[in-house]
């Protein structure tokens, strides 16, 4: 940096530089806390009216160890978050057969991550960040850079009252999700790509049932719940099954099936009761009546459409950037999104430190040239993956069936194997 030869009087009076974050989702309060250290005044644009704090639907994820490093750096308070998280230290791949008998296919005892519901990660995110950078309520509308690439106007509607609001800024980072419209103005023809299969998902909450039949069965045929992340498979289908904290089972089931037909930018499909009982009937005939079960009692299942995208040759231009699944859209299959949402956040924290604000392109250059390169691996590497679990064709090996699959087919299926797992570059 430069600011060293600048007179003391002059530094105290240099504005902070500004970035205007689009989107406040994961991904978007990550990037607020790595902009705020790295010394930015940041604002955060959101289209939902208000936190989504206690929202009973929602999905699981994991945080590997560098998440979580990054997450307790940033808000100072890392037994916080391991209060709100479970133990994941066991990742567990099994087959199941027709006779709905289980059989080991790849277990790593050293997986170390830790489970959270989405929602309960998000609210304790943003409620350690300053409330008033976060303007809720704030559909995105459009962008302008300024033509010396300087500076940028976002505009938004406030849903509140319909008006438009325009918030000036130095740096834009697009962290609007999958179908991000920050992303389509650069990329018009880069479109989603639909995986072939969509994926119920729900979470049962057992508070107060504890000694239900139901959840002493789920014990006693997922005996390592509340420490293991359990991948059952059978020929074309899997389902992901496990604990996060307050007495919840999440749980996800992902099926062959045509493109659905999606409305707005959402992958989330509309269910109607016709579609949840064929899905119950559906599973009786694949998976072990507990899991059934566990499906039948939850409340609100839903079914996303599964997406990603082909790698992106960029993700910087001039001083806007893209970051989380604006970037890099991603099937589930690895636990990256999440993960991947908070390391770019980190590193381009970490770039904009380095490198200072008056030398914003060297730093989003370095930023690109980090992520990049990791993230397009990890789609690719989840692409495949998911592939391999739901039997689909690959151009280089038979469809997978867990069943009749040799070891060097089943390693394949562990996250361990997923590229720069456990050493991702920060710098």
């Amino acid at each position: 940096m430069n600011q060293s030869h600048d007179p003391p009087h002059q530094n105290k009076l240099k504005p902070k530089p500004k970035a205007v974050i689009v989107g406040g989702s994961i991904a978007g309060v990550s990037c607020a806390h790595a902009l705020i250290l790295a010394g930015w005044d940041v604002v955060v644009i959101e289209k939902s009216r208000r936190p989504p704090k206690g929202n009973p639907t929602g999905a699981g994820l994991a945080l590997d160890p560098l998440s979580q490093e990054l997450i307790g750096s940033w808000t100072g308070h890392p037994e916080l978050l391991h209060d709100i998280t479970s133990p994941a230290a066991i990742d567990l791949n099994q087959a199941i057969n027709d006779e709905k008998s289980k059989k080991i296919l790849a277990r790593d005892e050293n997986f170390n991550h830790r489970a959270a519901h989405w929602s309960s990660l998000h609210h304790h995110l943003f409620s350690a960040l300053p409330p008033e950078i976060l303007l809720w309520g704030h559909l995105f509308l459009s962008f302008s850079v300024s033509n010396d690439k300087q500076s940028v106007k976002i505009r938004a509607q406030v849903l509140n009252t319909e008006e438009t609001a325009e918030v000036d800024g130095d740096l834009p980072v697009a962290a609007d999700g999958c179908n991000s419209l920050i992303r389509k103005h650069y990329f018009p023809d880069v479109k989603l790509r639909y995986s072939g299969y969509c994926g119920w998902r729900g979470v049962l909450d057992f508070s107060g049932i504890e000694d239900s039949e139901t959840i002493k069965n789920v014990m006693e045929a997922y005996p390592e719940l509340g420490k293991c992340l359990y991948i059952d498979l059978t020929p074309r289908n899997h389902t992901v099954f496990y604990e996060i904290p307050n007495k919840r089972l999440n749980w996800t089931w992902c099926l062959n099936q045509p493109e659905p037909h999606l409305k707005g930018n959402s992958v989330t499909m509309e269910v109607s009761d016709e579609m949840i009982q064929k899905m119950y009937q559906d599973a009786e005939k694949i998976w072990h009546p507990t899991l059934v079960q566990v499906m039948k009692e939850t409340k609100e299942p839903f079914v996303n459409a599964i997406y990603d995208c082909d790698p992106l040759e960029q993700i910087v231009w001039d001083n806007v950037v893209l970051v989380g699944d604006a970037a890099h859209p991603t099937t589930p299959h690895s636990s990256r999104s999440t993960n991947m949402s908070i390391l770019d956040a980190a590193v381009l924290g970490r770039c904009l430190e380095k490198w200072g604000s008056e030398n914003l392109t060297a730093a989003l250059e370095e930023y690109q040239y980090i992520r990049l390169p990791v993230a397009s691996k990890q789609v690719l590497h989840a692409r495949r993956v998911g592939r391999i679990k739901q039997g689909l064709e690959l151009p280089d090996c038979r469809s997978f069936n867990p069943n009749t699959a040799n070891w060097e087919e089943c390693k394949m299926l562990l996250q361990r194997a997923v590229p720069f797992f456990g050493h991702n570059p920060l710098l």
